[in-house]
């Protein structure tokens, strides 16, 4: 039988979802989400590790990562997650293979890391803006293909998602940013030349998707023409990704009706009347409830910062040529 392979072509660009429906599906998939994270760090499975989760997103400049990968987050315990951002690589890292520094945030038993950008850059921006030899991004499919299918066998979910967009729709995001004086610096010249640079990328892309789609390791095109959609697509896909390799490793998937989950929900809940109640009191007389040990709790950040002479500023926009998918 022959393997489907995800193309762009084939994204439905015209899926979306009103503001009601999003929010009921995104409430439960969270919830879901949450209850698989437990049950795989061990917290619901008496101990016992499961494993590990890394999540890949790519995708075109403003096509929503970032607002996926917030929501995707949002229920979990900061510390059963880690997100590594990637730009281009530095003057050091270019002095080993492309993959060397990838190693290190990759999650272990119980973890899961989510990689914002990745080693496709060799066959994506690399490729396209000649920063890599036509010999090096070619050889480049075959040494991701083992990368992935070593860390596969070994245990681990790998979870690949693109974030797909038309062109009309970025140009119109693109225009919104470069008004918009809180996003503007989002927003770099090289965003703009990747544009007039589609048609490579759009060949890269889908030689990417035909040539690293792996049994262990496939690729989900998300249609995030409208974000609504493209957000609950992504944490929707990633809980069935992450059932599929918990039956694959011989783990027992929880039914949504568990009664765990009934529990994790209730706690949820309570976590969330907890916090609607410190701001209720903090907002009564302007001030933060009372830390632990009695004392007041500063009223702002910057009040229980040192003094400094620095002026804070949004991270550097990346160097030219590292990236296409903001």
């Amino acid at each position: 039988m022959t393997k489907h392979v995800a193309r762009l072509e084939d994204v439905d660009l015209t899926a979306r979802l009103s503001r009601e429906d999003e929010e009921k599906r995104l409430h439960a998939a969270q919830l879901r989400l949450l209850h698989l994270r437990l049950i795989i760090g061990g917290q619901l499975s008496g101990g016992e590790l499961g494993p590990p989760v890394c999540i890949v997103f790519e995708g075109w400049d403003a096509a929503g990562k970032g607002g996926a990968i917030k929501r995707l987050v949002a229920p979990l315990d900061p510390r059963h997650v880690r997100i590594a951002p990637f730009a281009a690589p530095t003057h050091d890292e270019l002095r080993h293979h492309f993959l060397w520094r990838f190693w290190p945030p990759l999650p272990g038993w119980g973890g899961m890391t989510i990689f914002d950008r990745s080693w496709y850059g060799r066959v994506l921006v690399e490729r396209v803006e000649r920063l890599a030899t036509e010999v090096q991004w070619r050889r480049a499919y075959d040494e991701i293909n083992d990368f992935e299918h070593s860390l596969a066998e070994e245990g681990m979910i790998v979870i690949k998602l693109w974030m797909h967009l038309s062109h009309q729709e970025q140009l119109r995001r693109f225009e919104r940013r470069r008004d918009d004086p809180l996003k503007s610096w989002k927003l770099t010249d090289e965003d703009w030349r990747n544009r007039e640079k589609r048609p490579q990328y759009t060949e890269a892309v889908n030689d990417m998707l035909r040539l690293t789609d792996g049994p262990l390791a496939p690729w989900d095109v998300i249609s995030s023409e409208h974000k609504r959609y493209g957000r609950v697509e992504v944490i929707e896909t990633v809980i069935r990704r992450i059932e599929a390799g918990m039956a694959r490793l011989g783990m027992e998937v929880p039914s949504s009706d568990d009664e765990d989950e009934q529990q994790t929900e209730l706690a949820l809940g309570a976590d969330e009347a907890d916090s609607q109640a410190d701001h209720a009191a903090a907002g009564a007389d302007g001030t933060a409830p009372p830390a632990a040990d009695g004392r007041s709790a500063p009223a702002s950040a910057a009040e229980s910062a040192p003094e400094s002479n620095a002026e804070s500023a949004p991270a550097p926009a990346d160097t030219a040529g590292s990236r296409i998918d903001a």
